[in-house]
């Protein structure tokens, strides 16, 4: 074991059979000097913040970005460092900047690793390291460094704790020798869908069922993993992948890394992800009326809508922020060809073109098969977002409430910045828009290439516009300069 990877809270004391499974947490000045080295970060302005000048944007390094990404897999620290580096490279090289990392541990691949030390006779000890684990999280985070890749941090992902995971995970009381089924509450199976919320595991917290014998070990594994992140300011946190859980289940954990990160005069922001599809529905609210506690939001479940409902429940949560605006991120663009939604690459490309529109801070593809991941036709479209960005920087964009319909009848989306109107075709074809008496110079930017730009004039009070091909494309719509005489 290395040397920073001692455990915060061991317990030299084997416990006792027939104690209470409650027991109070504690924490001495001394463990937290132990558990926060020195951080190499000179300052807060290396640290990923909503932009003051239009928050609904993110800066880094002073300067306002927009968040694009796409990756083959969810948890790509786990990945060895021959397959790490090149994922990276490869999204770098087509400009983009953002990435998903859950911390879980599923043994999909099969060279994932658990975060707990595995004993000779095969259990897992939950107050020691596996150095392997934390090694490859370190190395992730310094490569995503010096690449400006944004991270964005699940804590908790459901679905490694029930179903066929839960059985050979180190929680489970039958693989450990820190407590047992009685002790702990948590039984060896749990085979019902996680979003079914029945696993005591998500009810641990003072203000749900106050399990202390499972938390002290979950707040040791949050420590470990801020041990590493908070060394860094280019990590954003999600508590949950698609929770149904109890709203108590994420407000303690946006707490506890809040204070922790204060602990270390640090800054973090906070976010949590909910199922519901519908992202008007109540449980959203959770994030959305609580700017207070949950300093950006994460609309990845809109991405199971299509079309003209994708687009109008962006536009309302758009909407729904301006009072006190934040960063609307969306870690999961889903929508890939063959997938089990039914979803198609062509879903996924409108979906994100569509965030971009709609004023959102983050777009990413989800991994492979339930999105674009990292693939030829997920490049070509980061490529294509950045070229726009050169063209019109998002962060001076509006999106525009109503749609056009093309002559092949699909709807053509808007926003505007001042004068210059945006104009997204999904699949091509020729639409009219209402604009003043004059010529007007229009750029397009493509999956493929853009065009030369070109300058079309108005036809008593409409602007026709033709798209280049039959495919998705982006009109940037200026008036043109006049003449000199």
């Amino acid at each position: 074991m290395r040397k920073g990877d001692r455990p915060l809270f061991r317990n030299r004391r084997r416990r006792k059979r027939g104690l209470s499974p409650f027991r109070a947490v504690g924490a001495g000045a001394l463990a937290l000097l132990v558990l926060f080295p020195a951080s190499p970060l000179a300052n807060d302005g290396e640290v990923i913040a909503p932009w003051p000048e239009n928050r609904f944007y993110w800066q880094y390094k002073g300067k306002p970005l927009l968040l694009l990404g796409g990756s083959n897999d969810d948890n790509l620290f786990q990945w060895p460092g021959d397959l790490l580096r090149p994922q990276l490279d490869q999204l770098r090289s087509v400009g983009g900047n953002y990435v998903r990392n859950t911390m879980s541990d599923r043994p999909d691949r099969g060279f994932e690793q658990y975060p707990f030390k595995r004993l000779d006779n095969g259990k897992y000890d939950l107050e020691a390291w596996n150095a392997e684990y934390w090694e490859r999280f370190e190395q992730f985070l310094r490569w995503t460094h010096e690449r400006d890749i944004i991270v964005q941090i699940e804590v908790w992902d459901r679905f490694d704790f029930s179903l066929t995971p839960w059985d050979s995970h180190p929680y489970n009381p039958k693989n450990n020798v820190n407590f047992t089924n009685e002790e702990s509450g948590l039984a060896a199976e749990y085979p019902e869908h996680p979003g079914k919320n029945l696993q005591p595991f998500f009810f641990t917290t003072p203000k749900q069922r106050n399990n202390t014998v499972v938390l002290r070990h979950q707040q040791r594994f949050v420590d470990r993993m801020l041990s590493d992140t908070l060394r860094f300011g280019h990590v954003l946190y999600c508590i949950d992948n698609e929770t149904s859980g109890e709203e108590e289940w994420g407000r303690y954990w946006a707490e506890y890394i809040k204070r922790r990160a204060r602990e270390r005069d640090r800054t973090v922001y906070v976010t949590e992800m909910w199922d519901d599809w519908d992202i008007t529905a109540e449980e959203h609210r959770h994030t959305l009326d609580h700017p207070e506690l949950y300093d950006f939001v994460d609309m990845s479940q809109n991405n199971h809508n299509s079309g003209v409902d994708h687009w109008r429940n962006a536009l309302w949560v758009r909407q729904h922020l301006t009072p006190a605006p934040r960063p609307i991120n969306t870690v999961k663009t889903y929508g890939a060809d063959g997938n089990k939604f039914g979803h198609s690459d062509q879903d996924g490309l409108e979906r994100f073109f569509r965030h971009i529109l709609a004023g959102f801070a983050a777009a990413r593809f989800h991994r492979p098969d339930s999105g674009l991941g990292l693939n030829t036709r997920a490049r070509a479209a980061i490529r294509a977002a950045r070229q726009l960005e050169l063209l019109v920087p998002p962060w001076t964009m509006n999106p525009r409430e109503g749609t056009l319909a093309s002559e092949a009848g699909r709807d053509v989306y808007l926003a505007e910045a001042g004068d210059t109107l945006i104009l997204y075709f999904p699949d091509g074809g020729r639409a009219s828009v209402e604009m003043t008496l004059g010529e007007y110079q229009v750029s397009w930017v493509g999956l493929d290439a853009s065009s030369p730009q070109m300058t079309v004039a108005t036809e008593s009070g409409r602007l026709s516009i033709s798209a280049p091909t039959k495919s998705h494309w982006l009109a940037v719509v200026r008036k043109a300069p006049s003449e000199e005489p």
